[in-house]
């Protein structure tokens, strides 16, 4: 490889970061991703419930509380949380702060998700619980969500690939997730474009094949 080929990319230092930026993958990008989607899909049917409620001192405060949620952007929600909350004694570390703000912000989005997929059950299928004498928690659990489930499969896939693209946001914060990782390599050895490009192929090579199969999904749930 001669000066400028190594100058424009420098294969050596390439493999040097490669196991750092794998290893941030698994630890931290994988796992911040699982656990702010479980709490965005907990959280976003409690918030889709709770905007149905026909009590407006539920459904009104629940409404504006996603719309804020939505509205702001993840950076200002991270640095509002990690160094504001400590100014009134709540300190949460880096890690449980990228975990409850990921996961809160796509609860929003969830929320309409899970309200979309409630508004398209046939009227005909709560009059028919109602026939048969089921509570509502019955009616809920065996005749509502399960439906439900089946027609926001594919936006749920879609909801957790966007939030598992979102977690460079956490740099901000010095969770030590990929791009953060990515970034450190590059401040050390003043030459960012090797571990910034590799970071990006990973999250190419692991969100794309997850998009494929998530549109294929949608095909075939629509038949």
């Amino acid at each position: 490889m001669n000066d400028t080929e190594r100058r424009l990319w420098n294969w050596e230092y390439t493999w040097e970061v490669l196991p750092g930026l794998v290893e941030a993958f698994l630890k931290f990008t994988l796992g911040i991703t699982a656990a702010a989607g479980v709490v965005a899909i907990v959280l976003g049917l409690f918030l889709a419930l709770g905007r149905r409620s026909a009590a407006s001192w539920i459904s009104w405060p629940v409404y504006w509380v996603v719309e804020f949620v939505r509205s702001t952007p993840i950076p200002i929600q991270l640095f509002f949380v990690y160094f504001g909350l400590p100014v009134v004694g709540i300190q949460i570390s880096a890690l449980a702060t990228g975990i409850a703000v990921l996961g809160v912000h796509y609860a929003a989005y969830m929320s309409e998700v899970y309200r979309a997929g409630i508004d398209a059950i046939p009227k005909g299928q709560w009059e028919a619980a109602t026939a048969l004498s089921l509570s509502p928690a019955r009616t809920w659990v065996a005749v509502v969500l399960p439906q439900v489930v089946r027609r926001i499969l594919p936006s749920t896939g879609n909801q957790l690939i966007a939030l598992f693209k979102e977690t460079p946001f956490l740099i901000v914060i010095g969770v030590a997730e990929m791009v953060t990782v990515a970034n450190q390599f590059g401040g050390q050895n003043y030459r960012y474009i090797e571990p910034i490009t590799v970071a990006g192929l990973i999250f190419l090579a692991a969100s794309y094949p997850t998009s494929v199969l998530m549109r294929k999904l949608e095909t075939r749930l629509a038949r």
